[in-house]
């Protein structure tokens, strides 16, 4: 039954370690920045998975010790306050971020930006209608930022628009499950 429960008489250790390895991370990651859990980069994803290895490896290898799992945490969380830094410098942010890309200009999509993306015309459309946008006509600008997140800038609405259902509605109520009959 050891395969179930394991050794019994480890099991204290593993606790003890694993709530070590919770408050040395709670810690480690309070003395780093505030963006660290706030505004993801590529950086900060790098290092929440490699503090997460770190965290569940001490606290559950009964070949490691708390004192190399606390080790090898405070130098990830170090080495992601010093690549921080560096990004403020455009040549190492070039290496570190991906560039903002324009994904709709003047109102038409540009499939090959989605596309390098990895975002499909449906993602687009359904972003679009979560922030209120219901034509393309509307839409300036969409911006794929660097950070994963869109920025929609509008242009002006017309007074003289039709008052039939827009057509982003419309796309949206044709691929949903339950739509109202007669309204795609």
């Amino acid at each position: 039954m050891s395969w179930l429960a394991g050794d019994w008489t480890h099991l204290g250790e593993v606790a003890g370690k694993a709530a070590l390895m919770y408050v040395t991370a709670m810690g480690a990651l309070r003395a780093g920045e505030r963006r660290t859990l706030a505004q993801w980069t590529i950086v900060d994803s790098v290092a929440a998975v490699a503090v997460g290895a770190i965290v569940g490896r001490t606290a559950i290898a009964s070949n490691q010790s708390f004192a190399t799992g606390a080790v090898a945490l405070v130098t990830l969380v170090v080495m992601h306050r010093v690549v921080s830094g560096l990004r403020s410098q455009p040549l190492f942010r070039r290496l570190t971020d991906h560039r903002i890309r324009v994904l709709v200009a003047h109102g038409q999509v540009r499939r090959h930006q989605l596309m390098i993306c990895g975002l499909t015309e449906s993602d687009l459309l359904a972003q679009l209608r979560q922030r209120g946008v219901f034509d393309l006509s509307d839409v300036r600008f969409v911006l794929y930022e660097a950070k994963g997140g869109l920025t929609v800038l509008c242009g002006a609405r017309s007074a003289t628009e039709p008052p039939e259902l827009p057509e982003l509605v419309r796309a949206g109520l044709r691929e949903a499950v339950d739509a109202p009959d007669g309204e795609s």
